[in-house]
């Protein structure tokens, strides 16, 4: 139990629970503004000198994804703080991501005490269950008060609460936690109270070293591929541990020099461009009308599973001799109920684990077969690629499209630069339309649930941990996550959005919802829903600078400019009726050329 003189009471607790997580690896905290969790507000301010990152978000809602981008550039969780009631509420959102998306987050939540709950006592309700259904763990306070807490017990919750959002990769992947912190009154320190608690603040532990990655031991309890056979890597969207990336990227070569699988790579892999690698990334242009040259008689999953329904539908049809393997993330992953074999230590641990299929020494070479297997997907490839090149060639004065602007900026964007893409056309874009010839690029994209709301501020949060991000993004999502914009007065990286601006949700147009005759239905009201206003003007009300891009010949130029600011948005003018046209036939010219082995 805290003592000391009663105004210090709540903020002692408070800071000694923040003191422990930062000794256990708590780098960022974000604040939003409520009286019941001031003594958390006092806390992370006096823990500012020791090392804690502090930024301040008026919305919930857009305080939580900023957190959800943060923890998924670093691999740790940052903190969320907010007050009671309906506060709480607006956090499920940025959870209900990180759960899917194996993104590790800690919420921080103030709450009343017990005796105040069920009662009708203002701002008092069932918080502590507002996110049960998507937290790793739900930890709680003492129900009296956070005051009445030993030292040992905040530590111990601490440690709780930071193992269930690092996870453990066999039974519990990363994700978002959930701390329910009761305060009873007096909740506002004053000068005196903060000044005896200001050197405990400067006494915080040296934080413990960031975790080894321990991978899985146990050798797979079922049949193995045979390296000596024909197959293909199929490769979903990484999600693994930013510490963990360059183990996988080596293991997969090592795989790929073995068996010399071809690798079907999803643009949220991070492994096209990558050297060393045969990647194919035209696969959904290709799987239109699939060759039955392109069948694979094994298969090698990695991860979720990529955003074409074109390739789902492929490996659906590819028989039962499948291998998934994921990165931390125990839960099923085979929607397509293929009853693969799932693995969840990571691809280095699974080969070591078989050293039938891993070797320290040179690897013997693929064998013909598999050779053949892949030389036909990579000539398909190329016939793909030269036909994306041949049809999206557009003069200087032409209009912009959708599948041009992937491609070409996939070419104009620095080399490294990292990229975002929101969900829904951009990033299927991306998938099947950049130039797979460009450098490599950390490429994310927040799938977990595939939802458009917080995309501007999960952007935000990527930058300011990296130092500088790209956002590929559509109208209806930016208009979402308008709050977003609010982040440019604390941000430290460099931000720059490109919003693809048709006029609505294009998403909706490469869907067979228009009806014929087209009166039948209200495609615009019920489903594109198109905004009248000028996203330019609401940018420039939060202080962000703009351009506008209506022709190819403009677009490098605007680019080069966004760039060299701080945060800038350029709107990129398209016409997602005439694009969904384009996509169509760009489709059926990919079948057009049978692919032979």
């Amino acid at each position: 139990m805290a003592s000391g003189p009663p105004l210090a009471l709540n903020p002692r607790a408070a800071l000694e629970l923040l003191i422990q997580l930062q000794r256990l690896g708590l780098r960022h905290l974000v604040l939003c503004p409520g009286s019941r969790s001031a003594p958390l507000a006092v806390a992370a301010a006096l823990l500012e000198p020791a090392g804690l990152r502090l930024v301040t978000a008026i919305d919930e809602r857009s305080a939580a994804f900023f957190a959800l981008g943060l923890g998924r550039a670093t691999g740790w969780p940052a903190a969320v703080v907010t007050t009671s009631g309906s506060a709480v509420a607006n956090l499920l959102p940025a959870a209900v991501e990180a759960d899917h998306g194996t993104v590790p987050l800690l919420l921080l939540t103030a709450d009343r005490p017990a005796r105040l709950k069920g009662c009708g006592a203002n701002q008092s309700v069932n918080q502590e269950q507002f996110l049960a259904c998507s937290c790793r763990w739900l930890g709680s306070g003492d129900p009296t008060g956070l005051a009445q807490m030993a030292p040992a017990a905040l530590a111990d919750l601490a440690e709780r609460a930071m193992a269930a959002a690092l996870g453990d990769g066999r039974t519990l992947p990363p994700g978002p936690v959930h701390l329910n912190l009761p305060f009873d009154e007096p909740l506002h320190a004053d000068g005196e109270a903060l000044r005896t608690l200001a050197p405990r603040a400067m006494t915080v532990p040296t934080p413990a070293p960031e975790r080894p990655f321990q991978p899985l031991a146990t050798p797979p309890p079922f049949p193995q591929p045979d390296p000596d056979q024909p197959g293909v890597v199929v490769a979903g969207p990484w999600r693994g541990a930013p510490s963990a990336w360059l183990s996988h990227l080596a293991a997969l070569r090592q795989w790929q020099r073995r068996t010399g699988w071809p690798v079907l790579a999803d643009e949220l892999s991070g492994l096209r461009g990558q050297a060393e690698l045969t990647v194919i990334s035209g696969y959904d242009l290709l799987l239109e009308q699939p060759p039955l040259a392109l069948a694979a008689p094994q298969l090698l999953r990695l991860g979720s599973l990529p955003a074409s329904r074109r390739l789902q539908h492929w490996i659906a049809g590819q028989g039962p001799r499948q291998w998934l393997v994921s990165d931390s993330d125990p839960r099923p992953l085979d929607p397509l109920g293929c009853g693969v074999s799932q693995w969840s230590g990571g691809l280095e641990s699974w080969l070591r684990a078989q050293p039938q299929l891993w070797s320290d020494n040179t690897p013997p070479s693929p064998s013909l077969a598999s050779r053949a297997l892949a030389l036909a997907w990579q000539r398909a490839e190329e016939r793909v690629q030269t036909l994306l090149d041949r049809q999206l060639t557009i003069g200087p004065e032409q209009p912009l499209r959708e599948p041009w602007l992937a491609r070409q900026l996939s070419r104009l964007l620095p080399a490294e630069l990292p990229l975002m893409l929101a969900n829904s056309s951009p990033v299927r874009d991306w998938e099947s339309f950049a130039d797979p010839r460009a450098c490599p690029r950390t490429v994310f994209g927040f799938r977990g649930a595939s939802g458009i709301d917080g995309t501007l501020s999960i952007a935000c949060g990527l930058a300011d941990a990296l130092g500088a991000l790209v956002l590929v993004t559509g109208d209806l999502a930016l208009l979402h996550d308008s709050h977003g914009w609010l982040w440019r007065q604390q941000l430290r990286g460099q931000l720059t959005v490109l919003l693809i601006d048709n006029g609505g949700g294009g998403i909706f147009e490469q869907l067979p919802i228009r009806t014929e005759p087209e009166t039948a239905l209200d495609f615009e009201r019920l489903f594109a829903m198109p905004q009248d206003l000028d996203p330019l003007a609401l940018a420039a009300a939060h202080g962000v600078p703009g351009q506008v891009v209506e022709r190819v010949e403009e677009l490098e130029a605007s680019l080069h400019w966004a760039l060299a600011q701080p945060i800038a948005l350029v709107r990129l003018m398209c016409e997602r009726r005439g694009d969904a046209a384009l996509r169509r036939r760009l489709r059926t010219m990919a079948t057009w050329d049978p692919v032979q082995p």
